[in-house]
């Protein structure tokens, strides 16, 4: 995967792009020898709706992950509009109806339902029977809050969809926790003065494969 990695998307009004999951995989194809054993953060990334947690949980084993982690935004414009992966959604179980984000952590996925295969039913029974696979957030889930900083520390690589109006912030956030990262981000980001000398300097690299 080398040390730093930016994959660049198609420029966007919204401050997100919504990922589709063929795309995931053709990127992560090119480093799945790198993904094993690791720690994978998707910090931006609501785990009942993202693709980048489908893909990964669905690859679990075959990439060998060590661990999957999950957290989202509440107020992300994209929640409850894309997926709903598992059909109850990101919803605060002690007070009806308000929107909470979770932080999900996945240490195994095994055929649950014994059907000869690990598939996303696998998935939804592991978040409804082992509770302490997803924890309800304290904050919003912002990836600058302290509950997502400590599972940052936790994690080899990020790979997510940070938002854009963040991508300055965000980048200099991995940077500062030294880790290594496959990210979309707008390609205009290739002209801030944060981003370009890193990629003059080949910490990071810049691809536009979508």
């Amino acid at each position: 995967m080398g040390n730093r990695n930016l994959q660049a998307a198609k420029i966007k009004k919204n401050d997100e792009f919504y990922t589709k999951l063929e795309d995931i995989e053709a990127e992560i194809n090119k480093y799945k020898d790198s993904f094993k054993g690791k720690v994978v953060y998707c910090n931006c990334d609501d785990p009942y709706e993202s693709n980048f947690f489908k893909y990964f949980v669905l690859n679990f084993n075959r990439l060998g992950l060590k661990k999957l982690i999950a957290t989202g935004y509440y107020k992300s414009p994209k929640i409850y509009t894309q997926l709903d992966l598992f059909g109850f959604g990101t919803v605060d179980e002690s007070a009806t109806g308000t929107v909470r984000p979770y932080s999900v952590s996945i240490t195994e996925v095994k055929d649950y339902n014994e059907d000869g295969r690990t598939d996303l039913a696998d998935v939804e029974w592991l978040l409804k029977n082992k509770k302490n696979s997803r924890n309800l957030l304290s904050g919003d889930g912002d990836f600058r809050s302290e509950e997502s900083i400590e599972l940052l520390k936790e994690a080899d690589i990020v790979v997510t969809n940070p938002p854009f109006s963040l991508f300055r912030e965000y980048v200099a956030q991995l940077y500062e926790y030294g880790k290594k990262f496959l990210i979309i981000g707008n390609f205009n980001a290739v002209t801030y003065k944060e981003i370009f000398p890193l990629i003059k300097d080949n910490k990071m690299w810049l691809e536009t494969t979508l």
